[in-house]
């Protein structure tokens, strides 16, 4: 197996597409053409991670965060980052980082942090835009449920639904120049077939699967197609979730459920309000900047991480603000990572690590 077979796993389940603009996810060390030896999943890249790597002969480092965040002008080894990237490349090792691509999925990193609150009827909090395209084109009668069910393969899907198009049957015309070679229809004679109009939309980083598949399914010569950008949500992907517990908690039993859940020392939060909750909003990282949508969401409490002095205030009675840390909100996404690669290669060796890369202590 190669390194590439990894990315691609990782690809179709958070695309890189996915990622915010100022990320730097991706293969940031390392050549995807190598053989993949091993595989070891962290949600940091540390020069004791590296050693750990070569320990356990794991030449791919899967990581939630980039070590490569900003610009490297030098190599020198000044500081840990240069150190740890000097490291990679002396020993071989490539690091590949997926960070706010699986934070925007719906059954990535919040997920996890779901699963350990038990929540229900789990949902985007806030669901990304303009990243829906629309194909349209035109086939023979005859020929498009071969064409619907080639689009279908490569995407058009929404959400739950599967197999989604509209169609609507038509006239077009078309005439053959002397260098074609028509499908149908003579040279240099004006044809008209009877046509089906075919409408898919699919997320926009599947345009290059969709078109190829659109053109090898398609009888004619020259394939007829337009691409839409839509500015239409997509629901099951964008930033934080919002579900319900089974049953209402005090904020305290919260507290101390979160407290257990989550293996924490201390809890940063603001005012108790003295109301049970039910509904609960989340953001694994720093994520305060949804505080505004978990409170129109009804959430009773909304935890999250890094969250600054003032923005506790602009909670305002309204709703429980919980900050729990920003490794500790994001510790399960390197099992999240291992579940994902020992579903599809079950018969491959993939680690987690045991280093807890923490940079954050806590005096008690």
């Amino acid at each position: 197996m190669k390194i590439s077979d990894v990315i691609d796993c990782l690809q179709d389940f958070a695309p890189l597409s996915l990622q915010e603009n100022y990320d730097n996810a991706g293969l940031l060390t390392g050549k995807s053409s190598d053989e993949c030896a091993g595989i070891l999943t962290t949600l940091d890249v540390t020069e004791e991670v590296l050693q750990e790597a070569i320990q356990n002969n794991c030449n791919l480092v899967v990581a939630h965060h980039p070590i490569i965040f900003r610009g490297l002008k030098k190599l020198n080894g000044s500081n840990y980052v240069e150190r740890t990237v000097i490291s990679a490349i002396k020993n071989d090792i490539a690091i590949y980082a997926i960070h706010t691509n699986l934070d925007n999925v719906v059954n990535g990193v919040n997920k996890k942090i779901a699963e350990k609150l038990g929540l229900q009827d789990v949902q985007v909090l806030s669901p990304a835009k303009n990243i829906l395209k629309k194909l349209v084109t035109f086939s023979p009668i005859q020929k498009a449920e071969d064409v619907r069910n080639a689009l279908f393969v490569a995407g058009g899907k929404l959400g739950n639904y599967s197999e989604c198009s509209f169609n609507i049957e038509g006239t077009g015309t078309f005439k053959a120049e002397q260098s074609a070679n028509p499908y149908i229809g003579e040279i240099g004679k004006r044809h008209e077939e009877n046509e089906t109009r075919i409408e898919v939309i699919f997320p926009a980083h599947l345009q290059k699967k969709i078109v190829k598949s659109l053109k090898d399914a398609h009888p004619y010569e020259e394939v007829a197609y337009d691409i839409y950008a839509l500015d239409n949500e997509l629901r099951d992907t964008g930033s934080g979730l919002v579900g319900n517990l089974i049953s209402p908690l005090s904020e305290e039993d919260l507290l101390s459920r979160i407290k257990t859940e989550f293996g924490l020392q201390v809890i940063r939060h603001s005012p108790l309000l003295g109301k049970k909750i039910s509904k609960i909003a989340l953001c694994g990282g720093a994520g305060s900047f949804l505080l505004s949508l978990a409170k129109s969401s009804g959430a009773g409490a909304f935890i999250t991480s890094d969250v600054k002095y003032h923005e506790f205030f602009d909670a305002d009675g309204e709703i429980l603000l919980a900050d729990i840390g920003h490794f500790e909100s994001e510790q399960f996404t390197i099992s999240l990572l291992a579940d994902i690669f020992k579903e599809k290669f079950p018969n491959f060796a993939v680690q987690k690590t045991k280093i807890k890369t923490n940079p954050v202590h806590y005096y008690t």
